[in-house]
Formats: structure tokens, sequence, C-alpha cells
């Protein structure tokens, strides 16, 4: 089926899994709970991907409904994002860095999703106007790249798409104009199915680098669909870089995130980031790891990986920056370093901190550094 019709066809509500996953009628109810307050939205493509007799399954985990999402803790906006917002849809936290959230949709809603807050609930924070996004990247020359993300920067239709590409490289002080999208993991016919898209992005990276950053997260997301929507791009003149969330249940052993490693660069793809998850409320408790177990994790998976795959980082994106975790000292300490900052007094800033064995996030002010 087109990819149209692969949206048509989405899985939104629990009934509609009840029957493939074997569930009562109780069970039922109780995931339904979950699906109206975070939306759900399966592609056929991915839920095929799911294996139904295994209720631990990695690839389920992301994209079925749980009860744990209820769980109270954590924050909607983890990462200072309403703070850092400067105009309707428009993020200026780093200063060579724009980010505009282009879409509140998704082909698949993410379990773990960190702007839980939004995606598929509500267009208060979307950009809604191409050419004043354009124009306050020209009045601030501080800023040498755009990120267009959402939601899913590739659920708009090719128009929209087309608008933020001709205005966008148009701006010759800017480098390069990412697109931040899980299509190509969610529904990978968007990306080959599609010539007009393909033609627009083969067409606008003659004229500015162009980079594509998905978000792989377990080998099995790398199925022939997903490399032939990935090689397209490529073959269109689109770097492709991949950010990977460590996950409970999805990917955290070093195995299977060095199987994952292996497999993106194996097809193109630089491995650029893995993230620790943030402690978003409906995510904390069901997806985090440990921030000294993920150490241990990224440490075994990039031993597994010649020298693009060792290339990664591991880093939380945290409202004072994106903060590298480093390692361990054997005090016991844990190193972190400031690899992207708010404020110039953190550039490059390395800092300790004695981690209990459960903690998984740094308090947000980070007193005492």
């Amino acid at each position: 089926m087109s990819w149209q019709e692969e949206l048509k066809k989405g899985v939104r509500t629990a009934e509609e899994l009840a029957a493939l996953l074997g569930w009562s009628g109780e069970e039922t109810a109780r995931r339904a709970a979950v699906a109206e307050r975070y939306p759900m939205m399966i592609t056929p493509y991915y839920l095929s991907l799911v294996d139904p007799k295994d209720p631990a399954d990695p690839i389920g985990r992301m994209c079925i409904p749980s009860p744990d999402e209820f769980d109270p803790g954590g924050s909607f906006d983890t990462s200072g994002e309403a703070s850092n917002t400067k105009m309707e849809g428009l993020q200026h936290k780093y200063a060579q860095t724009v980010l505009l959230l282009s879409s509140n949709q998704c082909a698949m809603y993410c379990r773990h999703c960190f702007r839980k807050r939004m995606v598929g609930l509500t267009e208060d924070e979307l950009n809604r106007r191409v050419d004043e996004a354009a124009a306050y990247v020209r009045e601030h020359e501080s800023v040498t790249n755009i990120l267009i993300t959402g939601g899913d920067a590739f659920m708009n239709p090719n128009g929209i798409i087309e608008r933020y590409l001709r205005e966008l490289t148009a701006i010759r002080r800017l480098d390069f104009i990412r697109f931040g999208s899980r299509v190509p993991v969610t529904l990978p016919e968007r990306i080959y199915g599609d010539q007009e898209f393909l033609d627009l992005f083969a067409h606008y990276a003659q004229k500015k680098a162009l980079y594509l950053v998905t978000q792989f997260n377990h080998p099995r997301e790398l199925t022939a669909e997903a490399v032939k929507a990935v090689r397209a791009m490529i073959e269109r003149g689109v770097q492709v870089r991949n950010q990977t969330v460590l996950l409970r249940g999805v990917n955290d052993s070093g195995r299977v995130l060095g199987e994952l490693l292996s497999g993106l660069t194996r097809v193109g793809v630089a491995p650029y980031y893995i993230f620790q998850c943030r402690p978003v409320t409906g995510v904390k408790e069901r997806f985090q790891v440990p921030i000294a177990e993920g150490l241990r994790i990224v440490d075994a998976a990039k031993a597994r990986q010649n020298g693009f795959g060792k290339a990664i980082r591991y880093a939380m994106s945290h409202p004072r920056g994106k903060i590298e975790i480093v390692g361990s000292l054997p005090s016991g300490e844990t190193i972190f370093k400031f690899h992207q900052s708010r404020d110039d007094a953190d550039s490059a800033r390395i800092f300790l901190r004695t981690l209990s064995p459960g903690d998984t996030w740094l308090d947000e002010d980070l007193s005492g550094i």
C-alpha cells in the first residue's frame, strides 16, 4: 500500500491491538485509558516488526501504550524548551542553532517521546509562519544552522517542506539545514515512495548542505525498507546521521546497542549521539536507565565498533546544555563535559559528580560547578 494508505490504516485504539496481542477486556480497557491520555498511532509497517508472542518485545515497548505511563514522576519539559522559545514554534537555546517545531504529528507515536506534552495533542507550540522564522534567522547573525523537527518534520506536506527549503537555503550564512525525522524507521515508504519528495531534496541539496537526523533504537528497525529509505536520501545528496535514545528494555545491553551501531555504519548512517532518556512524565520510570549502568552499556557497545562507530557521544539534553557523559574515575566519580552550552560560562566545562547506582539525571541547577 502507499504511505498515505499506511497512515489511514494506522492503529489508533487499544481495541485494534487486543486481538493481535491477546488482551483480556480488562487489559484492553487499561491500555485504552493510556491511549486516551497519550495518543497512540502505529503504522501497519511498524506493527509488523512487533513480536506478538513476546510481552517484553523491544519494538512493542516503543509503540504500545503501557499503564506505566501514568506514573506521575518527571517533568513535561526536561531541557528548558519553554524558556528557550523566542517566538511561536522557534527555539534558540544555542547561539549557532535555531530549532523549528514544524509539526505535532508523527507516523508513529513513540511511548518514550520527550515532547509527550504536545505530540499528537496540541498545535500551540508550532511554527506556522516560515517567513517569520526565516526573518528571525536573518536578524541573528550568530545562527549558522537550523534544525527542523516536530513531531516529525517529514510529516509535513511536500509544499511546506519546500517552503522551508526555499526560504532557508537562500540564507548564505547558514552552513547546513537539518531535518529531524523518525519516518525512515516508522514509515520508510514516505521517503522512497514519493518521487516529488525525493526531487525536492535532490534539488536543494545542490544549494546547501542538508542533513537527515533520524532515530533507530534497535537493530530490528534496520529493515530492508528502512535501508532503502536511507539510501534514497543519501543518493539525493542528503547526509544521514542517527541519534539513539538509551531505553530500558529496548537497547540496554552492550550486545544489542553494539549490533545497532554496527548496522548503522554498514548502511552509511553515521551514529551521532546516544542520548540518556529524559525524565519525562509518562516516560521516566518505564524507560530510563541509570547513568552508571548506561556508561557500562555504551562502553561495551563501543568496544564492538570500528572507528566510525566509536565516534558516538553519550550525552544528555539538560536545561544548561548538551552534556557529554564521559566516564567514571577509580574514585567512583563520574566525568561530565559540556558539549554545548546555553551560557558562555559553561562552554567546554568539565565537572565531576558522585552518583548513586540509581541516578538517572542531573539536578537542574547543577549547583556547585
